[in-house]
């Protein structure tokens, strides 16, 4: 795996805030980049993409979100635009940083029930294909 440029600004915005979106174009690396930064954290991923977990988290927001990891990745965010309103309540208990990395296409941010109930909640960041300073292990720039 290449080491991405946005490995260090997505590290420092869990760190600092309580819900990270990571968006990007298809086929960027964001599933590769955010399993990666799972597994360096002690983390969870799931993915909306398969049937019993959009299932599970549309029926049961609340439960869905219960028992989470110290950073809970949750690709295809997209897919249950209701597990926001949850999202923000949990965070509205515990604003620790670094809860949820949520993965989408960046049309996300324009569905109401996201972007207005984790406003103030999330910062966004956006991984770009691969470059050929990745591929080189050049530094950005």
């Amino acid at each position: 795996m290449f080491t991405r440029h946005l490995v260090l600004p997505l590290d420092q915005a869990l760190s600092d805030t309580p819900v990270v979106f990571l968006a990007g174009p298809r086929q960027s690396g964001k599933t590769t980049l955010a399993r990666a930064v799972a597994a360096a954290r002690g983390g969870r991923y799931v993915t909306l993409a398969e049937v019993f977990a959009r299932g599970h988290a549309a029926a049961d927001p609340e439960g869905f979100l219960a028992g989470s990891a110290p950073l809970t990745v949750i690709d295809e965010v997209q897919r249950v635009p209701g597990l926001a309103l949850a999202i923000k309540a949990a965070v509205d208990r515990d604003r620790r940083p670094g809860r949820f990395l949520l993965i989408g296409s960046a049309g996300v941010m324009v569905l109401p029930q996201v972007a207005d109930a984790l406003v103030g909640r999330m910062q966004v960041t956006t991984l770009w294909p691969l470059s050929q300073a990745e591929i080189e292990g050049a530094g950005p720039g």
